[in-house]
């Protein structure tokens, strides 16, 4: 049931309905939010007990607030991450990257930067799913994946060194067509298909360097995506660990039985 309004707290009630008037789209992104002076008349309320209200609306990462300009509905790229085996043959055939064509397809600008590439020990987890040795060498490429200019992901992408070693996933610079077109690539250095996908993910509260990065407000989550990629041979050739704030992501997988 709906909350009494006469037995809500007066900030409550000023969150409550401004934040029904963005979800219902009666506010929409970029939007600014009426004054403290009209919504404390509007509420017959208080200033304080407003700021108060666009607070709590401000911690739920619906709105943002600019020094000397008031505060905005918040705006957002939203990506929506399909997986498919279709879908992803379908964006590998495309000569880009799976991330840059899904975010393509909806009408965004996607952009990859590399942020270090480097030789390194493999974590706990990325070694049990690599299926190596615990601290055993890994090549780490680490990336930032941006749409429209806003941070959408970082991503933290593993090979096994022997695997890795003097071929360019251990070069300071992006791949064309993506990492797995140039794992498959039959005239490549590697050469091997892969044929699936496991995908783990573990939804937590972003680490403050995460929220820096990513420019995460405050009360929004993350999932961390462990994607795993596999040949035929059942042998693990990629692990990616991906940190998705999870306002900006929608995931959608199709599971045939």
């Amino acid at each position: 049931m709906p909350p009494n309004p006469a037995q809500e707290h007066p900030f409550k009630r000023v969150a409550n309905e401004l934040r029904a008037e963005i979800l219902r789209g009666d506010l929409a992104p970029g939007d600014k939010i009426p004054s403290e002076n009209s919504l404390k008349d509007r509420f017959g309320v208080t200033r304080t007990t407003v700021r108060k209200g666009i607070a709590l609306l401000r911690s739920e990462g619906l709105i943002t607030s600019e020094q000397g300009r008031g505060a905005f509905v918040r705006e957002r790229p939203h990506v929506n991450l399909r997986q498919t085996g279709s879908i992803y043959r379908a964006r590998r055939h495309s000569g880009k990257s799976n991330f840059n064509a899904e975010a393509e397809a909806q009408g965004q600008r996607p952009k990859q930067a590399i942020r270090e590439v480097v030789e390194t020990s493999a974590p706990e987890r990325v070694a049990v799913l690599l299926g190596v040795e615990p601290g055993a060498p890994v090549i780490a490429r680490r990336l930032l994946f941006t749409a429209d200019g806003s941070p959408m992901q970082l991503v933290d992408c593993y090979y096994d060194s022997a695997m890795a070693t003097g071929t360019r996933l251990a070069e300071a610079r992006l791949i064309k067509g993506g990492v797995n077109a140039y794992i498959e690539a039959p005239d490549g250095p590697i050469g091997r298909r892969i044929v699936q996908f496991i995908e783990d993910l573990d939804i937590r509260m972003p680490y403050p360097h995460e929220a820096e990065q990513l420019d995460i407000p405050a009360g929004v989550p993350v999932a961390r995506v462990f994607r795993t990629a596999y040949d035929s041979a059942g042998d693990a050739l990629e692990v990616l660990d991906s940190i998705i704030p999870c306002d900006r992501h929608a995931f959608r997988y199709v599971i045939d039985v």
